[in-house]
């Protein structure tokens, strides 16, 4: 249990950083300067969008069979660490009034700017190798919220000082070392 969390923490922390999610959590908080709800929202949110991805992996898990899973396991890791070395970016959209307030307008933007992103790819993946749902969740929880609370509070500044292709390059090893580890044994 403390593994899935623990590595499930680390990957998303890492992966989220200079995602299209983090991008937002930035604009959000340049744009309505209240942190808080924005991060009462990206919870909220988050705790939502990763816990059907942790139950679509532990189900995929429990049907398919162990060879096969190893096998899509292995590869997707791999295909995680290609992914990781595209830089992500925030689509333009519309200015549009937070009609249902900051807390409201961050869940919604973030559930769904979060489907199909690599973080919840993520969670699925871990949810299917350690069939612990909720540390999983709980531990791609956190590290979205390590990864964000700061972009929230600290805004562009400490983006534009983090080294984004260095990251990127130790989260795409370290996908590439758990889809061979997989595939290995």
């Amino acid at each position: 249990m403390l593994e899935a969390f623990w590595i499930s923490t680390g990957i998303v922390a890492l992966a989220e950083i200079g995602d299209k999610t983090q991008l937002l959590a930035l604009v959000l908080a340049a744009k309505y300067r209240k942190p808080v709800p924005i991060i009462l929202g990206i919870l909220v949110a988050t705790l939502l969008n990763h816990a059907v991805a942790g139950y679509f992996g532990a189900w995929l898990a429990a049907t398919i069979g162990e060879q096969m899973l190893k096998w899509i396991l292995g590869v997707s890791f791999i295909a995680m660490a290609g992914w990781m070395l595209i830089p992500d970016k925030l689509d333009d959209e519309e200015e549009r009034p937070a009609r249902f307030g900051v807390f409201l307008t961050t869940l919604i933007a973030f559930f769904i700017v979060e489907i199909g992103d690599k973080t919840q790819v993520a969670t699925v993946f871990l949810a299917a190798k350690y069939v612990d749902v909720v540390a999983v969740v709980a531990g791609t929880t956190v590290g979205m919220m390590v990864a964000n609370v700061p972009a929230v509070l600290l805004g562009e500044v400490a983006a534009k000082k983090l080294p984004m292709r260095l990251v990127h390059s130790v989260v795409a090893i370290v996908f590439l070392m758990l889809g061979l580890v997989i595939l290995l044994n």
